[in-house]
């Protein structure tokens, strides 16, 4: 009775707090409800917009409000849409139905639908403003005002309340229920372990009765962390916008006072001699976009590959350098390469062996023992930078991409308390494939030796699964993805990369689409009314170039009507020239250019224009702007950043995107047109398809991809792996208090 009794005065005020909790709750819940439907009619009043722009300019251009009347009054028969109006330019209310309330104007609406809650008061109750531009080609055209009624939330609200109290109420009842079985089973294992200490009459077995009652404990609790760790990672989404803000304010929270260290075989700033000195120039990458906020964050250790002709110039003793120049935030840690050194581990190994490797691009590997001798050397010598430069015994280190794989491992070995990301930026093939490899074991231990292993998609951390189940002894749990090798416990993880979204600011100063085509055919030698594809990429055969070509000949072929009127540019840069496998690839690539240009040109038209030099991030820019159609042909691709650069430079919505199932970004980016590459006929008619799909269609496709690419942006590829090194950090930590509990 005395237990029922403890019992009842710890279940009594459970119940009332849970009750009071729920009414404390409800004020928050109404205030969350409602941002929620303000996004989701804000989200609404943009279909609505997009679906009248058309007809909204046809009207303006004819100057024929009364069609204009008619379509807003059929727009607002519908049952959550009070009023339409139409504002010029200069805010003035030109058009607008019926039930539009006259208290409201043109500004008052801008004011009220640039607030957090906007909303006002009219004679029928609670309304939403949305206010919308109505963009043409030469800007904006007139605004749109939606009122939308929110009676419909509040019932709502209504029924969530009641919902709460009772999910409550019967959480109360549960929770009760368990702890009373809990609590006698629990007191009944006390008792009877008293009792067997009694029985020995001693205290020699007091350390083995604790140990067997909290070794379940331990053991449960694992799990339960494990578990909720899962359910949260699954729950996060784009609800708010990632930004170097965000992803500051995430390092801070989460990795407070950790270390980071970044290591990678591109430098985020290079140094260059020229004749007035040195120049600073930092490499056009994803990878230096998405983890600079976190090293000026966290002032850092960023250790990569002194590459520049003047990086040895400006370091110190220890060979580092603070960077950025000017406001030096963190430090930059140079590894010196000789050009030996340099052949054997990168263009030796990692890219004559481990790129066509995972890429299964139809190119057969390479494997000298020579080079896997210098690709070992040179991870053993970042690993021991690594530990150089650690100032703790836990630091968080962020591994980059294919030309480390036995660093993790290293690095695990002399600080086994670190956390250690490693982001893998090519695909991983099926175990099959990877078996060639004569090294697979080791590559797999080194790789193993990761807290978390990440890679673009979901089918490539598969695939890596099942090569670890193939070629070593592990225990693989498939329910979390978490492999356990060797008393290390590694998470496998999706995280798809993505690009910086232009800013405000940015795309500002973009010149308009316009400017950019007249900039493209003058320099081109083109006529403007010329239909214009580009492709971009480096000279490498996993992009698909020799592909893409042949769908522009196959399409000249079915469709003649597109001679002298369609163009397809391909930027193609260099890359890996010492490579025979890449100068022969560039030899082939600009024959069949020149094939198909005698075939089908003439003294004044060339179909195809190959442009083999680099390109700066201004110039295509210009070109993403000025086409029409924007080809990402991959054959094996682990992302692809371009398809995500083009769709980010339309911010007029128009222009069609042709894009590869075999690039990871095709996961992401459904509303392009996904092609097979090497099927030549479906490539060529999905060019004809793109060349005839009107301007609405393109419109609804590029406004979602827009979306996509805006919300799930490079700093949320970077905050989410770093959530997930916070997570585990503090899941570690919790097991080590209750493993020095359980054996004091």
């Amino acid at each position: 009775m005395n237990t029922f009794g403890l019992q009842a005065r710890f279940l009594v005020p459970l119940l009332m707090t849970l009750v009071v909790t729920a009414y404390l709750a409800l004020p928050v819940l109404d205030r969350l409800t409602l941002r929620w439907f303000s996004r989701d009619l804000n989200l609404r009043g943009e279909l609505v917009t997009d679906s009248l722009t058309d007809s909204i300019i046809d009207g303006l251009d004819e100057n024929n409000l009364s069609r204009l009347s008619l379509a807003f009054e059929r727009v607002a028969r519908d049952e959550r849409l009070v009023a339409v109006g139409l504002c010029s330019p200069s805010d003035d209310l030109i058009l607008h139905t019926k039930a539009f309330p006259r208290s409201i104007g043109c500004r008052e609406a801008r004011e009220i639908a640039g607030q957090p809650y906007p909303q006002i008061e009219i004679a029928g109750g609670s309304v939403h403003v949305g206010f919308h531009n109505i963009s043409s080609v030469e800007g904006v055209a007139a605004r749109l005002i939606l009122l939308h009624d929110l009676s419909f939330i509040e019932r709502r609200s209504l029924d969530t309340r009641h919902y709460l109290v009772t999910l409550l109420a019967l959480l109360g009842v549960v929770v009760a229920l368990i702890t009373i079985v809990v609590a006698q089973f629990m007191w009944r294992g006390w008792i009877a372990s008293a009792r067997a200490l009694l029985d020995n009459g001693g205290l020699a077995d007091v350390k083995t009765l604790a140990a067997s009652e909290f070794a379940p404990l331990a053991a449960d609790l694992r799990a339960r962390l494990r578990d909720l760790e899962d359910e949260f990672r699954r729950s996060l989404g784009p609800e708010l916008e990632w930004n170097p803000a965000r992803l500051r304010s995430l390092l801070h929270t989460q990795l407070r006072g950790d270390e980071v260290l970044v290591v990678s075989n591109r430098e985020p700033y290079i140094h260059d001699t020229q004749e007035g000195g040195v120049m600073v120039r930092q490499p056009a990458s994803g990878l230096v976009t998405a983890v600079e906020p976190v090293m000026r964050a966290c002032s850092g250790t960023w250790i990569a590959h002194g590459s520049g002709s003047a990086d040895r110039l400006v370091v110190d003793a220890q060979s580092r350098v603070r960077v950025p120049p000017g406001s030096e935030e963190y430090t930059l840690r140079r590894i010196w390469l000789t050009p030996e050194e340099e052949q054997g581990y990168y263009y030796g190994f990692a890219n004559e062996g481990l790129w066509p490797l995972c890429h299964v691009a139809h190119v057969r590997p390479t494997f000298r023992e020579a080079d896997w001798e210098r690709y070992r050397e040179i991870n053993q010598r970042f690993a021991d930078a690594v530990v150089a430069e650690a100032r703790s015994e836990d630091p968080v280190v962020l591994v980059q991409d294919y030309h480390f794989a036995l660093l993790p491992a290293m690095i695990r070995a002399q600080l086994p308390k670190a956390t250690i990301l490693t982001f893998w930026h090519i695909p991983w093939p099926n175990p099959e494939s990877f078996g060639i490899c004569p090294w697979r074991r080791e590559i797999l231990q080194g790789m193993l030796g990761s807290t978390i292993l990440g890679f673009h998609t979901r089918f490539h951390c598969k695939n890596f699964i099942e090569t670890v189940d193939r070629y070593l002894e592990a225990r693989i749990e498939h329910e979390h993805s978490i492999i356990s090798y060797q008393d290390d416990e590694t998470l496998i993880e999706s995280y798809p990369i993505s690009i910086e979204w232009p800013s405000e600011k940015t795309a500002a100063s973009w010149p308009s689409i316009a400017e950019c085509r007249q900039s493209v055919c003058r320099r081109l030698g083109l006529p403007e009314t010329v239909r214009l594809a580009i492709g971009v990429d480096r000279f490498d055969y996993t992009k698909g170039i020799l592909e893409r070509l042949n769908a522009v000949e196959r399409l000249l072929e079915k469709h003649p009507e597109w001679c002298g009127r369609f163009v397809f540019v391909q930027v193609a840069a260099p890359s890996r020239s010492t490579l025979e496998e890449y100068r022969n690839f560039q030899d082939r690539i600009e024959q069949l250019t020149a094939r198909i240009n005698a075939r089908f040109g003439r003294s004044d038209y060339l179909p195809i224009i190959l442009l083999a030099r680099h390109h700066d991030h201004h110039a295509v820019t210009e070109l993403y702007r000025a086409a029409e159609i924007c080809l990402v042909t991959s054959l094996h691709d682990g992302m692809n950043l371009v398809c995500k650069e083009f769709v980010a430079a339309r911010d007029d919505e128009r222009g069609v995107l042709i894009l590869s199932r075999f690039a990871g970004a095709a996961r992401e980016m459904t509303e392009a047109l996904i092609v097979n590459p090497y099927h030549v006929e479906e490539s060529a008619d999905a060019l004809h398809k793109a060349l005839l799909m009107p301007l609405p269609e393109q419109r609804e496709r590029m406004a979602s991809l827009r979306m996509t690419v805006r919300e799930f942006n490079v700093y949320r590829w970077a905050g989410r792996m770093l959530a997930d090194a916070g997570r585990s950090r503090l899941r570690r930590r919790i097991e080590a208090r209750v493993e020095r509990h359980r054996h004091t």
